[in-house]
């Protein structure tokens, strides 16, 4: 009989430990798709206090493209409610709207050469499209974090601790078929 309590308890032991180790790995998993939101995070607020140096430096030339101006100014606006609220569907809607109003900037740009030759404007242009690469950068890593933890939380055994736990799935930084596709230079210019 005391055999039998010893197997009995040393299978115990081993099962607590596998559930505990399955507990552990969920909680790395969440904390890591929670730090590449954070990265991401800190990127959207540096190109956020960014814009607004952008657009007075262009209002100073650009005195005919309002248009543009608003659009990202809109834009910049939108991402920053969609990233408070930490809704990514809105924030790859405001993220696209921003890019594409960037880019449309950047091109109307080139019809003004004083602008173009402005130190600022150079600097401004050249940090955000940093940022830009960066953001695209942490985007790829905060999604695959939050496919593996999608994954792991949807998997047998890991599963029932996710649920006895309540460990939540999260959504992708997804953008829009219009930010994934090629830019039209030409249309760009022509606008």
């Amino acid at each position: 009989m005391a055999i039998t309590t010893f197997i009995f308890l040393g299978v115990m032991v081993l099962i607590a430990g596998y559930l505990v180790v399955l507990y552990n790995n969920l909680v790395a998993l969440k904390h890591r798709v929670a730090k590449a939101w954070a990265n991401i995070d800190v990127l959207l607020k540096q190109r956020h206090d960014e814009l607004p140096k952008l657009i007075e430096t262009c209002k100073q030339y650009m005195s005919y493209e309002q248009d543009t101006l608003e659009l990202v100014i809109t834009a910049r606006s939108s991402v920053a409610n969609a990233r408070e609220q930490q809704d990514m569907s809105a924030l790859g809607a405001a993220e696209t709207q921003l890019r594409g109003g960037l880019g449309r900037l950047f091109a109307l740009a080139e019809n003004y050469p004083d602008l173009k030759a402005d130190e600022s404007f150079r600097h401004l242009q050249s940090r955000i499209s940093n940022l830009e690469s960066g953001i695209a950068d942490r985007r790829e890593l905060y999604n695959d974090a939050v496919n593996l933890n999608n994954i792991r939380i949807e998997q047998f055994p890991d599963v029932v601790i996710a649920n006895w736990f309540n460990f939540k799935a999260h959504d992708l930084l997804e953008f829009t078929e219009t930010e994934i596709a090629d830019v039209n230079v030409k249309a760009l210019f022509n606008s």
